[in-house]
C-alpha cells in the first residue's frame, strides 16, 4: 500500500466490488483470490488421487513379487506420468470456449506421456488396467464439452472395469495380492473422481462469472440512469435557450431592447444548466463515509482480503470532501501493493478532529517511501489543516489521517 493512481468513485456498493470482478466472460479467467485458491485445491486434490494410485499399484506389485524394474517403471513412470497432468490441468484452468484442441501443441506432449507410460507400465506388469488408465486420465482432463465428458467418463470406467476384471482372472487368478481390491477400486473409480473435482470447479466457475456479471449489469444500470438526467436536465434546458436565442436574433434588427431582454433571458438559463448539472454531480457525488468505508470493505474482500473496520456512529459528519478521496486511494493502494491477506480500516473522531487510519498486511515486500499517491494524499490532508503519517514494521503498513472537524473545504 505504498503508491498509486486514483480510482474511480466507488458509488454504488455493488459497482466497487465490480472493479475486481469484471471479466469472466473474456478471453481468461482473471479470478479473485478466493475462487483461485479453491483451483490449487482442485489441483492438488486430483495430483493427490494420481500420487495415490502409483503407489497402490507399487505396492500391489512389490507384495506380487515383481523385481526392481517393474517397480521402476511403474514407480518412477507413474510420478513423471502425474507431473505431465499438470500442465493439463492447468490449461484446463485456463481454458476459453474454442475447440478442444485449439491449443494442441500443449496437449501433445502430456498426451504421449501418458500413452508412453501406459504402454511400458502395461507390459512391465502384465496388467491392462495400468496400461489403459494414464491416457484415459489424461484425455478426460481437457477441455471437453459437458455431455461429451460425461459419455467419455462412462465408457472409461467401463472399459477399466473390464480391465480389472481380465486383469483379476488372467494376472492374479491363483494368487491375487492382499490390495488387489484397492488397485482395483481406486484405478477404476479415479477418472470419475476427476471429473467430479473438474464439474465442481466449473460450478464455481459459472458462479463467480454470473457474479460479475450482475455488477457489470448494475453498473450499466447506474451509468444509463446519470445519462437520462443528465439528458433530461441538459436537453431542456437546450431547447430553452436555443430558442431565446432564435428570438432575439428576430428582434435585434427592430426591438434592439427586447433582444437584448431575450439575450439576458438565455444567460440566466446558462446559469441555471450549469448550476442544475452541478447539483446533479453532486447528488452522484456525495456519498456518506461510512458507505464509503464499506464500500472499500466490500472492494477488499472481493480480492479475497479479510477486512475488519471500525467506523465512529457519527462518522457521516466528519469532512468527506477531504477524507472521502482519501479512503478511496489507499484502498486502491491496498489493492495493488498489499498482501491481500488481511487489512484494517477506522474512522473515528479524535481529540484534534477525525482520525483515518488503513493498515494491512506487506506480503513480506517493504513499500517504497516515494509514491505518488502517499504524496497526493499528504497534500490533501495538508491543505485541510490535518496531519499525515506513514508507518511500516514488521510486516504491516499503515496511513493515519487526522483532520481538524471543520476543514476550509468543507466550509
Amino acid at each position: 500500500m505504498c503508491h498509486g493512481s486514483m480510482v474511480e468513485r466507488m458509488s454504488p456498493r455493488v459497482s466497487s466490488a465490480h472493479g475486481r470482478a469484471d471479466t469472466g466472460a473474456t478471453r481468461g479467467l482473471r479470478l479473485t483470490r478466493g475462487v483461485a485458491a479453491t483451483w490449487w485445491y482442485t489441483l492438488s486434490a486430483v495430483v493427490f488421487f494420481e500420487v495415490m494410485v502409483v503407489f497402490i499399484w507399487a505396492g500391489a506389485l512389490f507384495e506380487a513379487g515383481r523385481g526392481p524394474a517393474t517397480l521402476f517403471v511403474v514407480g518412477v513412470g507413474g510420478l513423471v506420468w502425474t507431473a505431465s497432468t499438470v500442465p493439463l490441468l492447468l490449461d484446463y484452468r485456463h481454458r476459453i470456449d474454442e475447440s478442444t484442441w485449439a491449443r494442441w501443441p500443449r496437449l501433445l506432449v502430456p498426451l504421449l506421456v501418458a500413452a508412453v507410460f501406459g504402454g511400458a507400465a502395461g507390459v512391465a506388469s502384465g496388467l491392462w488396467l495400468i496400461a489403459i488408465l494414464p491416457l484415459a486420465q489424461s484425455v478426460l482432463l481437457l477441455n471437453w464439452p459437458a455431455g461429451v465428458r460425461v459419455r467419455m467418463l462412462v465408457a472409461a470406467t467401463m472399459l477399466l472395469g473390464a480391465a480389472w476384471f481380465v486383469d483379476a482372472r488372467l494376472t492374479f487368478a491363483a494368487d491375487p495380492p492382499g490390495n488387489w481390491w484397492l488397485v482395483g477400486f481406486f484405478s477404476t473409480f479415479m477418472p470419475a473422481m476427476t471429473v467430479v473435482s473438474l464439474w465442481w470447479w466449473d460450478v464455481l466457475i459459472a458462479i463467480d462469472r454470473a457474479r460479475a456479471s450482475e455488477a457489470r449489469l448494475a453498473a450499466t444500470q447506474e451509468r444509463l440512469r446519470v445519462a437520462t438526467d443528465v439528458h433530461d436536465l441538459q436537453g431542456h434546458h437546450l431547447q430553452v435557450i436555443a430558442l431565446q436565442l432564435e428570438l432575439a436574433e428576430r428582434l435585434m434588427s427592430r426591438e434592439p431592447e427586447a433582444a437584448l431582454e431575450q439575450l439576458r433571458a438565455a444567460r440566466a438559463s446558462v446559469d441555471e444548466a450549469r448550476q442544475g448539472t452541478r447539483d446533479l454531480a453532486t447528488r452522484f457525488r456525495s456519498v456518506p463515509l461510512r458507505d464509503e468505508i464499506e464500500n472499500a470493505a466490500d472492494l477488499l474482500r472481493a480480492a479475497g482480503t479479510a477486512v475488519q473496520t471500525i467506523v465512529s456512529p457519527d462518522a457521516d459528519e466528519a469532512p468527506d470532501r477531504v477524507l472521502a478521496p482519501i479512503i478511496r486511494e489507499t484502498t486502491t493502494n491496498v489493492l495493488r501493493h498489499g498482501g491481500g491477506v488481511w487489512a484494517h480500516l477506522e474512522l473515528a473522531r479524535d481529540k484534534a478532529g477525525w482520525r483515518y487510519r488503513i493498515a494491512n498486511d506487506t506480503g513480506g515486500s517493504e513499500a517504497s517511501r516515494d509514491g505518488a499517491g502517499l504524496e497526493g494524499i499528504g497534500r490533501r490532508v495538508s491543505d485541510a489543516g490535518g496531519t499525515f503519517e506513514v508507518r511500516r514494521d514488521h510486516g504491516e503498513f499503515s496511513v493515519v489521517v487526522v483532520v481538524p472537524s471543520v476543514t476550509e473545504g468543507a466550509a
